[in-house]
């Protein structure tokens, strides 16, 4: 199932929005247990801090939008945008300049900032290392550079920032091994290391801390995998090369997991069966590796949300691969289910029915047989539902009428037979059908005119029959991607086909299709895609098509046309692929635009063709040698004078 971003992401997103909640509701006092003279002797003073920004401003070498404009001795330094300073001591405690445009490098004498409890620059161009002299923030609690384009590696000793509460260097450039001295930071609530270049282990001391709630290491290359974090709440490590089995007691060691996301990596073995005592889980996502084995029973994750094991080796094609789906209906949460591509074999049980109505995205696959249970209509919230790539058969179940919210349906490539059920007609809000590579009969339901969101309608590969006036008639909607092909359709391509204005791909190859393009198709002006092949079309090609100039593929092959190949189609700068095979044309062949391009260009089969490109090895064209010559001006009036001449010669001599 196509997702709009991987639901881990939107998730790592929703802890990005817990670190900025956390910052904002820190308080502004820059009191603490320290000795004030201590500070007073070690940490600096005010001077010591609008000194510091300014060599942080030096730094900055691009700022569009003038946020340091205000940086000057016109104002207090605490006045300064993106300053906050404490009420007690008038000393810089947050540095805040996210999603600036900022483009620079951090001056070491941000470490001079000794109050400072805040440092926010994520979304800038922020480049070169992270400055080492941040160790000396022993009151940071927020560290957050996010989204720049930092390398080099972390502070070894940024350890002596024992007061952190969140670190996030996502998305940055940072490579090495991430320090173990990290793991003595036991203040530590979210942690975000992904999208950089780290290698290494995890720092196992990590697991130790009761306040770590999110973990977050998205792409790391060629590590291993502890997981001793039994206080973590959301654990991060999708898309990274971390291979080996999954720990046998993963559900003990983190009875606190909410969100466990490890997908797209290179885990083997199979799930354990513990991983149904983890009962907070919310998300589970451990799609694209390569798990093997059965699903055990998940009946204690009241709470889960989505499950996701797409992209492995689980199951072994037996009838009971997919058994623990029955285990999910404990799961009142339930909103999302995917288990495709994967080695499930067997009949979908019907306790499928039974799931949560909560449930908005069913994927299922890929070797599923037997019927689709009708209770699948109890899921009255499904928004979308995929079955595609599977050996189910039977009848479309009638009782899909009833998912009334269903946006998405892919049954394509089983083995369905019988009628297009006419209740499709109830989904009003059906976007995309895809019902292709089945042996679905008789015609298309005149129902589906009530569907007037569909913009994709894909019902390639079928046996249905009747004729195009009845279907093109009943589309009411307007769609961009219509395929019709390899069916048995009869009739001619109706003049109605001018209504579906947005049409974008139109493919109704493979019929038994008759008659002429209709000139009204030239109205279908976003056309990029026109196969007609192997139907029993004739006449010459009509010069409205000229009006389709973003055509990129035209196919007219193995029909009865005839007539010269319009020249026009030079222009179309657009085209990359022309089949006029196996028809009658006749006259000379085009040299110009696609017909340059002898491999883009088909034109064989045409046995009254000539002239073209030398690489289609067709006779040279004949002229009529007798044809009338043009007279230029000069030769009119010599011709004239010469009338007038031999008039007047007659005259006389008639008169003799």
């Amino acid at each position: 199932m196509k997702h709009e971003c991987p639901t881990y992401l939107k998730s790592i997103g929703k802890s990005k929005a817990l670190a900025a909640t956390l910052s904002d509701t820190e308080p502004e006092d820059d009191s603490d247990n320290e000795d004030d003279i201590f500070t007073s002797v070690v940490g600096g003073n005010n001077e010591t801090d609008r000194l510091a920004l300014l060599e942080f401003k030096a730094k900055i070498t691009v700022d569009p939008f003038q946020v340091l404009s205000s940086w000057n001795d016109s104002i207090h330094f605490c006045q300064w945008r993106g300053v906050t300073c404490g009420h007690r001591h008038q000393r810089v405690i947050k540095l805040k300049l996210q999603s600036s445009e900022l483009v620079g490098s951090i001056s070491p004498h941000v470490g001079n900032l000794s109050f400072l409890k805040n440092l926010i620059l994520n979304n800038n161009s922020f480049h070169n290392e992270i400055p080492s002299e941040i160790d000396r923030l022993r009151r940071l609690k927020f560290l957050q550079m996010y989204n720049n384009t930092h390398i080099g590696k972390i502070p070894r000793n940024l350890s002596h920032c024992t007061n952190l509460k969140v670190i996030d260097f996502g998305h940055n450039l940072l490579d090495g091994e991430i320090p173990t001295t990290l793991g003595t930071l036991s203040k530590l609530r979210i942690v975000i290391f992904e999208e950089n270049n780290f290698t290494g282990s995890i720092p196992p001391l990590f697991g130790n801390f009761s306040s770590l709630e999110v973990f977050s290491a998205v792409v790391w290359k060629n590590s291993s995998l502890n997981l001793q974090f039994f206080f973590v709440k959301e654990f991060y490590v999708g898309d990274n090369q971390i291979q080996g089995h999954l720990p046998l007691e993963i559900g003990i060691t983190l009875p606190n997991i909410e969100n466990f996301v490890i997908g797209k990596n290179q885990f083997t073995g199979p799930i354990p069966i513990s991983i149904s005592n983890a009962s907070n889980l919310k998300l589970l996502e451990l799609g694209e590796n390569r798990l093997r084995g059965g699903v055990p029973s998940l009946e204690k994750l009241y709470r889960v949300s989505v499950f996701s094991i797409v992209y492995n080796e689980l199951g072994n094609g037996g009838a009971n691969d997919l058994s623990f789906l029955c285990s999910l209906t404990n799961s009142t949460y339930l909103t999302a289910l995917d288990t495709t591509n994967n080695n499930f074999g067997g009949e979908l049980p019907k306790c499928i029915a039974n799931f949560s109505t909560t449930l908005t995205a069913v994927s299922l696959g890929n070797k599923i047989s037997g019927n689709i249970p009708i209770g699948i209509g109890n899921l009255t919230n499904l928004e979308a539902l995929v079955m595609s790539n599977n050996k189910l058969s039977g009848h479309i179940p009638f009782e899909f009428g009833k998912l009334h919210k269903l946006q998405y349906l892919d049954l394509s490539a089983n083995n369905f037979f019988g009628n297009i059920p006419s209740s499709l007609g109830n989904l009003t809000l059906l976007i995309k059908l895809f019902l292709n590579n089945n042996n679905l009969q008789g015609s298309i339901p005149l129902s589906l005119g009530n569907c007037q969101k569909v913009n994709v309608l894909d019902l390639a590969y079928n046996n249905l029959s009747g004729t195009m006036s009845s279907l093109v008639n009943g589309l009411s909607f307007s769609p961009f991607d219509i395929d019709l092909s390899s069916n048995k359709f009869t009739g001619v391509l109706p003049m109605e086909i001018a209504n579906l204005k947005n049409l974008e791909h139109f493919d109704i190859s493979e019929n038994m299709l008759c008659g002429e393009i209709p000139v009204s198709i030239g109205s279908c002006v976003k056309l990029e895609i026109l196969a007609m092949r192997s139907n029993f079309f004739q006449g010459v090609i009509p010069s409205s098509l000229e009006s389709l100039r973003g055509l990129q593929v035209l196919d007219l092959s193995k029909n009865n046309f005839s007539g010269n190949i319009p020249k026009f189609l030079e222009s179309f700068i657009y085209l990359q692929l022309l089949n006029l095979s196996y028809n009658d044309f006749d006259g000379e062949v085009p040299t110009n635009g696609v017909f340059k391009n002898t491999s883009a260009t088909m034109i064989k089969g045409n046995g009254k063709l000539c002239g073209g490109m030398p690489k289609f090895h067709l006779p040279v064209c004949k002229y009529n040698k007798y044809k009338k010559r043009k007279l230029t001006p000069s030769l009119k009036l010599i011709i004239s004078i010469l009338s007038g001449l031999l008039g007047v010669t007659l005259v006389i001599i008639i008169n003799n």
